[in-house]
């Protein structure tokens, strides 16, 4: 097993002390030490912060970095070092116990049931149940009537309670934990639930982080530490945090420890952290690089020492432990529609038999004194009173209440929980898919959100992100160009030409742990032209690949005792790819501290002093740090977009090395690879000291710190001297091309929403197939509202002419048409007026591009859709810039991939590739949808038919509304006997082979255009019910009118003929048989025979015996018989006519699998064939 460590002593005798010029000092991330003077800054200009976010605007964490005001201890937290007692004695601060279960064994009943009850049709129920408890308005039993309700709520309550402990069962692991913490005079074992903020805690390696800290010492002589927040946000690589120089020599053992640190109340902002410190009468700022927080572990570093700031339930993760936001899929909303209309025909029904009643009472006014329901009189005594009669109008109004307590179950209350365990064996079997199995990450396909299966199957447009989505984010050095000059490695190198680069330390070899491709040109002119210029620009450009980046160099084992590797850990993979690249030329880095880098230069160790560093960000697009030279001599390196660094060069002396390198910038986007400008600036004693001192002032401001320190970092990036460019290739995932082609033949819109720079984004827009060269594209880049008003004019003029034409590719002479659009334009188009002008165009468009777009761009052109059309849109990404994206879209899927979490844990969906869209969409999705339709026509169909019975015979027994099904059969109906099929159905059922939905990516539109549930479908249902409910209750009624076959008799035939209807129609619509469908479907209705045998053989119950009696005549099975050839044989033959004559895609496809021998003599391929991005590359960079 391997070991890491960090390179701490392998760094040569350190150089002669350097002026004070040279003195080392912080990164802007934090202040290793705190002057007591401010003041203004000379020649800083400050920008007004935006006052409202918009879509396009900079994201709102970015803004909290640079708070423009102090923190009045009114609205602090006071933390006393060491000092828990006075700490907690003012504030109310949280343990450090955390509690993620929702119930306790006193409020899990009251509380769940009132989650429950948020269902408007629980509530239904409820009356329906309560009312049915009224002497007067009792139709059913009184436990009967109950019975369905609390069986739904029950299987609910099961199902939560079971979770919560889980939760329950998982926080009182987590609680119990122990960690070090200083107590007495010296550091004890502690449980982690009685950590109290203000006390001083150490972490050893490779532990967690009980609560959020502020390091105030670490193992690391210059107060580094190094932590892993992959239980954070799921990120591996390590990040640097730093304690203060004020208390880095403070062993709390020994000098003791005391002091007050001011912060920021608990929030939610993991990128941020506003604070002070006083100590020893000194007020020292704190920042983001100095707390680590809650679940992060520590590496390579033997231990830190800190002091609690937030526990428990305030720290940071436990603030941002909240699920992906609810939604509802598209299917459940429709649903609403259908229940409202059911609603009415059930209000249509109850005032049917409340007006019938008025007439038949009127009628027969003169006979109630002597109708078996309606005497007026009670004779029983002398008084003679009213016996339950309330007069006409109260009877009317009683009986509309009493029919509405009837026909209740017309609205389906099983569908409710039938819908629940059909999307849970759908996850099921998603998440067991191996052909969504990504074997690179080993991770399964997660099902985050269970309520919208269904809503697969029906995207019509997919906004994806490129970088790490569409590529892999795996990056790769390609090719360098060096003051004018350019080096492709493709030109004259062999595929087996890597650069290996080793280092000798004692005596074993070091080389890094990936090797890249390197260009035999420019290893001559490293080796042997290195005192030429040509050649002292390549060291300088390669040392700046070097020195300026955040990575830290770890050493691995390997089998060999002799070899070991180097592994650069750091947050970019842009930075991994070129301190690699880097070292193939044979620039090692091998040791960072807070303080400085040892750089294994061409086989010369050499120490550089890190004076300053200022952190790439958003707004400037570049970072620089500033290296103290074993000459003594300081010089500035600075890297970024090309967009922001050729405004901040000396264009005077460069400027024909500024035109060479912008056209091979171009050249390097065109094949769609990432590129960086890369430049640097000596400093004279008196610019350095300017800085230095400016530098200190912004470290250490207690106020406005963020926009400080940019300003200073703005003022020092310029008048640099252009190095050179690097192009990194961001490979394409495998089967990226086929996949989007798969899509498109489905009738869905591909957009992709990229950061890149146009030129990459188009060129990886190519190789993914997403655009093509007959394609006529509108480009949008515009600097104005007005500019963009135009161009969106004039593109969709031309737009609405062509499209009118069918494409060329279906008999027509159309070019399909794509539109591409940068962020600048969106900030003039978005939230304006424009917005509609973009929609008409975008959706005239086959392809929509959007690159250099801002996270909050990419919502709002997901809004753009979703406001403005009904179409279900599904977004796709692996960062955390795609997370308001993923929440926007109707379904959203994050990738597992470079860079980190965030996306995962905001998402409905996630897995490890691109390509898995279409097993999941055109398969899965399609699979989804149709079940789950079908399932709910179906469960209103049945509800229905059994609702019809119990209303023809209502109107053959004086609208009294007696039943002759019993009251438990009524209540079994929807439980037992044919509420299982139904799910099963709902699970298993497949209309298409997976072979088949792939092949044919077109099948996916029934889906899109709701073929398999709509208002028509819903009505035809509707009518097919009531025509078989007359077929039952009229067969038999026509047949035994004349006999004396008692009510219950006749009852149960009918309970039984609908069962067996209900399922033969179901029967008749399944496409895929098994053992479990028909263990369910004819289970069910054996099960139904056995369960009215038994209630008629309790002599407690009314009909008794009945069932035994009717059975035994030859007039029961024939009436069964008859009412099955009279309610199946016109849906039969109409389904026959309409599949034969009219048939549908998805219906052809069938015939065409059953018969065309689609599935014959294919042997078994991935549904996706695989390509890169290097397959597409031109020659040149082979």
């Amino acid at each position: 097993m391997s070991s890491e460590r960090h390179l701490l002593d392998l760094s040569p005798r350190p150089p002669n002390p350097a002026p004070d010029i040279l003195k080392p000092i912080p990164s802007s991330r934090s202040s290793r030490r705190s002057r007591g003077s401010r003041g203004s800054l000379d020649r800083i200009n400050f920008a007004p912060p935006p006052s409202v976010i918009r879509y396009g605007s900079r994201a709102e964490s970015d803004r909290l970095n640079a708070s423009q005001k102090d923190i009045p201890d009114e609205d602090a937290r006071l933390v006393s070092i060491n000092d828990p007692t006075s700490t907690n004695e003012r504030f109310e601060f949280s343990g450090n116990s955390i509690r993620t279960a929702k119930y306790s064994i006193l409020t899990f009943l009251p509380r769940n049931l009132f989650e429950q009850f948020h269902r408007v049709a629980y509530i239904y129920f409820l009356v329906i149940a309560i009312l049915n408890q009224l002497p007067q308005l009792a139709v059913f039993g009184r436990g009967a009537s109950i019975l369905p309700l609390a069986f739904v709520l029950f299987v609910t309550a099961v199902k939560d309670a079971y979770e919560d402990y889980r939760r329950h069962r998982s926080d009182r692991i987590e609680n119990n934990r122990t960690a070090l913490v200083f107590s007495a005079g010296d550091f004890r074992p502690k449980r982690w639930k009685d950590i109290r903020v203000g006390e001083i805690i150490k972490v050893q390696s490779n532990n967690t982080l009980p609560c959020d800290i502020v390091l105030l010492s670490t193992s690391d002589p210059t107060g580094v530490a190094y932590v892993q927040t992959i239980n954070l946000d799921g990120e591996s690589n390590l990040k640097t945090r730093y304690a203060k120089q004020e208390t880095l020599l403070r062993a709390p053992e020994k000098q003791g420890l005391s002091g007050l640190i001011r912060c920021e109340n608990p929030n939610r902002n993991i990128y941020g952290f506003y604070a002070n410190m006083d100590i020893d009468g000194k007020r020292v700022s704190l920042g983001p690089s100095n707390i680590v927080l809650r679940g992060c572990e520590l590496k390579n570093t033997s231990w830190a020492v800190g002091v609690v700031v937030y526990a428990g339930r305030e720290t940071k993760v436990m603030l941002n432990s909240s699920g992906s936001p609810s939604k509802r899929s598209r299917l459940e909303t429709h649903m609403n529609r259908e229940t409202l209309l059911l609603s009415g025909v059930l209000i249509v029904l109850c005032i049917l038999v409340a007006v019938f009643t008025g007439v038949w009472l009127a009628i027969h006014k003169s006979e109630l004194e002597f109708a078996q329901f309606f005497r007026k009189k009670n004779y029983s005594n002398s008084a003679g009173r009213n016996y339950n009669y309330y007069g006409i109008g109260m009877e009317v109004f009683i009986r509309f209440l009493m029919a509405v307590i009837v026909f209740q179950i017309m609205i389906p209350i099983s569908l409710y929980i039938s819908m629940e365990l059909v999307r849970l064996g759908q996850a099921y079997f998603m998440i067991q898919d191996s052909n969504l199995y990504d074997k690179t990450s080993q991770s399964r396909f997660q099902c985050r959100a269970l309520n919208i299966n269904e809503d697969l199957g029906q995207i019509k447009y997919v906004f994806s992100d490129k970088t790490g989505t569409l590529t892999e984010n795996k990056m790769e050095f390609q090719c360098a160009s060096i003051s004018g000059t350019d080096y492709s490695n493709g030109n004259s190198s062999s595929p087996g030409d890597s650069g290996v680069y080793s280092v000798i330390v004692g005596d074993q070899y070091w080389r890094p742990k990936m090797t890249v491709k390197t260009d035999p040109e420019l290893l001559r002119l490293l080796r042997n032209e290195r005192n030429t210029e040509q050649g002292r620009n390549a060291i300088n450009f390669f040392l700046a690949l070097s020195a300026c980046n955040t990575i830290v160099p770890l050493v691995v084992d390997t089998p060999d005792p002799a070899q070991k590797l180097i592994d650069y850990q750091g947050e970019s993979p842009d930075e991994q790819a070129l301190v690699y690249a880097a070292a193939a030329y044979g620039f090692v880095l091998i040791e960072r501290t807070s303080g400085h880098i040892v750089i294994d230069v061409l086989g010369d160790r050499q120490r550089f002093d890190i004076l300053g560093l200022h952190e790439f960000d958003s707004e400037r697009k570049r970072m620089s740090v500033i290296v103290g030279f074993p000459d003594k001599t300081v010089k500035i390196f600075v890297k970024g977009a090309d967009s922001s660094m050729f405004s901040i060069m000396e264009k005077t002396l460069n400027a024909n090395i500024i035109r060479t390198t912008e056209s091979h910038l171009k050249s390097y986007s065109s094949v769609g690879l990432r590129t960086l400008v890369i430049g640097m600036r000596a400093m004279n004693t008196t610019e350095f000291e300017e800085w230095h001192s400016s530098y200190e002032k912004a470290s250490t401001a207690l106020f406005g710190r963020g926009s400080l320190l940019k300003a200073v970092a703005a003022n020092i990036e310029s008048n640099l001297t252009i190095l050179g460019a690097s192009g990194i290739e961001d490979k394409l995932q495998d089967g990226v091309p086929e996949a989007i082609e798969s899509l498109r033949q489905a009738g869905i819109k591909v957009w992709v929403l990229t950061g890149d720079k146009q030129e990459t984004a188009i060129s990886i827009g190519y190789s993914c197939k997403l655009l093509t060269g007959d394609m006529n594209q509108f480009i949008i880049n515009s600097n104005s509202k007005e500019s963009c008003k135009k161009s969106l004019e004039e593109a969709l003029s031309t737009a609405t002419k062509v499209s009118t034409m069918p494409l060329a590719g279906l008999g027509g002479g159309r070019t399909p048409l794509a539109l591409i659009i940068d962020g600048k334009s969106l900030l003039y188009i978005l939230e304006t007026e424009l917005e509609d002008e973009l929609f008409k165009v975008a959706t005239l468009c086959d392809v929509v591009l959007c690159c250099r777009v801002a996270p909050l761009q990419k919502a709002g052109i997901v809004a753009l859709i979703k406001k403005r059309t009904d179409d279900m849109t599904l977004a796709i990404g692996d960062g955390a810039n795609d997370v308001s994206m993923i929440q926007m879209a109707d379904v959203g899927i994050g990738i597992s991939g470079q860079e980190g979490r965030q996306a995962v844990m905001a998402s409905d969906f996630a897995m490890g590739q691109f390509r898995f869209l279409v097993p999941l969409l055109l398969v899965h999705g399609h699979w989804n949808y149709q079940r789950m339709a079908y399932m709910i026509l179906y469960n209103f169909y049945r509800n229905s038919i059994f609702v019809f019975v119990l209303f023809w015979y209502i109107l053959y027994t004086a609208f009294s509304l007696t039943t002759a099904i019993t009251d438990w059969s009524s209540v079994l109906y929807s439980v037992i006997y044919t509420a299982l099929p139904t799910i099963v159905i709902g699970i298993l059922d497949k209309d298409l082979s997976r072979k088949t939905l792939l092949k044919h990516p077109q099948l996916y539109g029934s889906g899109q255009r709701e073929e398999r549930y709509n208002l028509r479908l819903f009505i035809l249902t509707m009518m097919d019910s009531i025509w078989q409910s007359l077929a039952i209750f009229f067969i038999p009624y026509l047949s035994y009118r004349h006999s004396t076959v008692d009510g219950s008799s006749i009852g149960d035939l009918w309970t039984l003929a609908v069962v067996i209807m209900v399922n033969i129609h179901l029967a008749i619509d399944v496409f895929r048989w098994n053992w479990v469908v028909h263990a369910a479907i004819w289970g069910c209705i054996v099960a139904t025979f056995i369960c009215v045998i038994v209630i008629d053989a309790l002599p407690m119950l009314p009909g008794f015996w009945a069932i035994f009696h009717v059975m035994a005549t030859w007039l029961f099975w024939f009436c069964l018989a008859a009412i099955l050839v009279a309610g199946m044989v016109p849906r039969f033959m109409m389904k026959a006519f309409s599949e034969f004559f009219f048939p549908n895609d998805i219906q052809i496809a069938r015939e065409q699998e059953k018969f065309g021998n689609v599935n014959e003599n294919q042997n078994r391929v991935s549904e996706v064939a695989m390509s890169s991005f290097s397959d597409t590359q031109p020659q040149w960079m082979l």
